[in-house]
């Protein structure tokens, strides 16, 4: 149970006797003018030229606990005199998620710069970006579940790859042949976090072929497959799972498997859906780089379960790096990506796939964000047909973080 020291009872009656009621900015200014309780015995009033070569500790119960709480856990906001919720940094399924340049950006320039309510101060002028990051140090052993990957693992989704990071989000995508009769495929994907470290997906297709259009399969990848008749409807519905079995925010490394199932809901004769059902296995792979690069890649098998079809590998790879706008700015991620496919049968051809690509932040929150690029095919068998060069694209959100028009 949380204790009421003298402080919070004397907001508390503030708050509650109609007579004696303030501006909310009057109130928060009173109360953040009252000591600290004396068992966190701290001095009073210390600004931050005298915290500097203070602990994170010190430093955050002498700056952020007259609202955030010395357990961290966070005072009503009835006691606070603003109607914003005060996160509890010892829910590791809130705290373990923002990597630590985004919470050290709000502390230093104040909750408007990702969107959040001017209600969370700047401290820019009263401590440095070094004592913050002692602050943060301090906020992270709130936390005591070792189980939920940091937030710094949570890499920039590439088109193709599967991210080894569990997410809560919803993608819309798109891909448009630019050649042949301009096929173009879309895709919604759901994806939500169960626990420290599991995900389930489910991804539900929709397309527009032409007649005699030639693709590559509708899979992972929201490709169409071969058909004669050309029109448009739903694809084959996927149902996906993954699981982090292994992470580290000191090396910087996540490691995940994952299956999926896709179901023949796709009309096959009009090239919207494979003839069958079929599954899918892979490993998925993050390790963060120095100067905000990043490496990611993905390998697999895909198994169909009707007759006349092989088994299908598949390796994938990226490069890319985070740059922003200024020290708390919008976010832009180039990337490049390879894909590499071959059928498992005597004398199949590898396809290879070169995906120059760029992911922006949309949103000051930057919790949207939208990815471009161009699936460029490279190679490819004499006695295959061509395949087409593709514009692929996708728009995120980052649920978790709060809805589609918060935060701009």
């Amino acid at each position: 149970m949380r204790e009421f020291t003298a402080d919070r009872v004397i907001l508390a009656t503030v708050s509650a006797v109609p007579s004696l009621r303030l501006s909310a900015f009057a109130l928060t200014a009173l109360y953040l003018c009252l000591p600290a309780p004396a068992s966190a015995q701290l001095p009073y009033a210390v600004n931050g030229a005298a915290l500097a070569d203070a602990s994170g500790e010190a430093i955050y119960a002498n700056s952020c606990a007259n609202c955030h709480g010395l357990d961290g856990t966070g005072f009503e906001p009835s006691l606070l005199a603003f109607e914003e919720e005060i996160p509890d940094f010892t829910d590791c399924d809130f705290a373990a998620r923002e990597p630590d340049g985004d919470w050290i950006a709000v502390a230093h320039e104040g909750g408007p710069v990702r969107g959040f309510s001017e209600m969370m101060p700047a401290f820019r002028g009263a401590l440095t970006v070094e004592q913050l990051e002692r602050v943060m140090g301090y906020i992270r052993s709130l936390c005591t579940d070792d189980n939920w990957p940091r937030g710094e693992l949570n890499l920039p989704r590439p088109l193709l790859t599967e991210k080894a990071y569990p997410e809560d989000e919803w993608v819309v995508e798109a891909r448009v042949d630019l050649e042949g009769d301009g096929a173009a495929m879309g895709a919604y994907v759901y994806e939500r976090r169960y626990g420290p470290r599991s995900q389930i997906e489910v991804v539900i297709p929709y397309g527009w072929v032409g007649a005699h259009t030639d693709s590559d399969g509708y899979d992972h990848n929201h490709d169409g497959v071969a058909g004669e008749g050309g029109g448009h409807g739903l694809g084959d519905v996927v149902l996906g799972v993954k699981h982090a079995l292994y992470h580290s925010a000191s090396s910087g490394t996540i490691f995940s498997l994952g299956g999926e199932v896709f179901i023949a809901t796709g009309d096959e004769e009009a090239g919207l859906g494979a003839p069958g059902n079929k599954l899918e296995a892979y490993a998925s792979f993050g390790q963060i780089l120095p100067n905000d690069a990043f490496i990611q890649a993905q390998g697999g098998v895909e198994a169909p379960l009707y007759e006349d079809a092989s088994n299908e590998v598949f390796g994938r790879f990226v490069l890319g790096a985070t740059f922003t706008e200024g020290e708390w700015g919008r976010a832009w991620t180039p990337m490049v990506e390879v894909q590499a496919r071959q059928h498992l049968e005597s004398g199949a051809e590898t396809h290879f796939d070169l995906v120059p690509q760029v992911q922006v932040a949309l949103n000051t929150r930057q919790h949207v964000l939208g990815n471009i690029g161009v699936l460029l095919p490279v190679g490819g068998g004499a006695n295959e047909p061509a395949r087409p060069m593709r514009l692929v694209a996708y728009v995120l959100l980052d649920w978790f973080d709060g809805g589609f028009f918060e935060g701009w």
